[in-house]
């Protein structure tokens, strides 16, 4: 309900997709990391794609890290250049980030020769104002949120963060999850061949976004 609601009170603003077939967007937030690529690995493993919200600052000597995930059925999005809460920044402090990262991401899907990146951002800390919205629809940017949030940044436990997601699936649904964790990967490892089990396609934004127009 409290989704519905804010999918109301903010209609540009992406929390889930309204679709009764069993398809969920897989997003995962703070890379690239040292664990990026194990990730990748349980992804492919699970016959899974995400879309990863990039940190600019993390992305250096990390490039081939990002093709790779592009090279795999992976999409990136913008997660501003720093670990911050982007709602904290002035208007031309954010635009400058986003546009840093925007070229990141777009050097790494030149090298792979894939069209793109998609204008995905999703804010640092997750909150957002009425101001930044406007200015992310002037550069051309849709804001990314989710609907299945198990607040893993906080808790080290992956059996609890596996519970919680698989106690919340919906049709449509976005997860939000973290890079950067060493618990991320066994909490991938118990959590996609269960969601698979019980029939769902786990999927980029972009791929769930194509049920609206299908």
């Amino acid at each position: 309900m409290l989704i519905r609601y804010f999918q109301h009170r903010w209609p540009d603003v992406l929390w889930h997709v309204p679709t009764r077939s069993k398809i969920i967007a897989l997003t995962i937030d703070d890379g690239p990391s040292e664990y990026t690529d194990e990730i990748m690995q349980v992804l492919r493993a699970n016959e899974a794609t995400a879309t990863f919200f990039i940190i600019g600052s993390q992305v250096a000597g990390r490039e081939e890290t990002l093709q790779n995930l592009i090279r795999n059925g992976n999409e990136l999005g913008n997660h501003a250049m720093n670990d911050e809460p982007s709602r904290s920044l002035s208007d031309a402090a954010l635009a400058s980030q986003i546009e840093s990262v925007r070229e990141k991401l777009h050097d790494a899907y030149v090298a792979v020769d894939v069209e793109g990146p998609p204008n995905y951002f999703r804010p640092g800390s997750g909150f957002f104002s009425d101001r930044m919205r406007e200015n992310l629809r002037k550069l051309g940017y849709r804001l990314v949120l989710g609907s299945i949030y198990p607040h893993d940044p906080l808790i080290p436990l992956w059996r609890v963060n596996a519970w919680y997601i698989l106690s919340m699936l919906r049709p449509g649904g976005i997860i939000i999850c973290h890079d950067r964790r060493s618990w991320t990967v066994p909490m991938l490892q118990k959590l996609l061949p269960e969601m698979r089990r019980r029939g769902y396609r786990i999927v980029t934004v972009t791929e769930l976004l194509k049920e609206i127009r299908a």
